[in-house]
C-alpha cells in the first residue's frame, strides 16, 4: 500500500512494514489486556519498547513474536511489580499465545533491554501525547487513545 512505500522511504532500516507493525500492536493490545488483563499503561509501554526497537532496526520477520512477547514481558514486570510466580503465569501464556519456545523469549529479554539502553522507565516526552493523562482531567481514562494512534514514531530520531 501507499503508506507502506512512504514508511518504508522515512524509515528504510525498519524491516517490517508499516500494516505490520500495527497489526502486531494490535496483538500486543490483545495479549497484555485482554489475555493478561493489564492496564492499559502497561499496554502503552510495551507499544513504545515494541516501537523502539523497530526503529533500532532491531525486529524483522523471524524475531517479531519474540519481541512481541519480549516487550510485553518488560513492561508488565515494569509498572505491576510482578512477583515470581506472576512471571512465570505470564511467560506461560505469551508462550502458549505466540506460540514460543520459553528459552528463547527469556534469552531475549535482556538484548531488548541492551537495545533500549535499559530506559524502561518512559519519561512524559516519550508517551504518545493522545496516552498522556490530562491534567485538567486526572480520573478521565486518557490512555485508551494509545490505540487508535498510528505509529507514534514522530517522537523519535531513527538512529543513523
Amino acid at each position: 500500500s501507499n503508506m507502506n512505500e512512504t514508511f518504508s522511504e522515512k524509515f528504510p532500516h525498519v524491516q517490517l512494514t508499516l500494516s505490520k507493525i500495527r497489526s502486531l500492536k494490535r496483538e500486543i493490545r490483545k495479549l497484555a489486556q485482554e489475555d493478561c488483563g493489564y492496564e492499559e499503561p502497561t499496554v502503552a509501554m510495551a507499544y513504545v519498547y515494541f516501537e523502539k526497537l523497530a526503529l533500532h532496526g532491531k525486529l524483522d520477520k523471524q524475531n517479531r513474536k519474540l519481541c512481541t512477547g519480549a516487550c510485553i514481558l518488560l513492561a508488565a514486570k515494569i509498572s505491576n511489580d510482578l512477583k515470581r510466580p506472576e512471571v512465570k503465569q505470564l511467560v506461560d501464556r505469551l508462550e502458549e499465545r505466540l506460540r514460543l519456545n520459553r528459552k528463547e523469549l527469556l534469552s531475549l529479554e535482556f538484548p531488548a533491554l541492551v537495545a533500549l539502553e535499559f530506559k524502561l522507565h518512559l519519561p512524559q516526552r516519550e508517551i504518545p501525547p493522545e496516552t498522556r493523562p490530562d491534567p485538567q482531567n486526572p480520573h478521565q481514562n486518557s490512555w485508551c487513545s494509545v490505540f487508535k494512534c498510528t505509529v507514534c514514531f514522530v517522537s523519535y530520531t531513527p538512529c543513523k
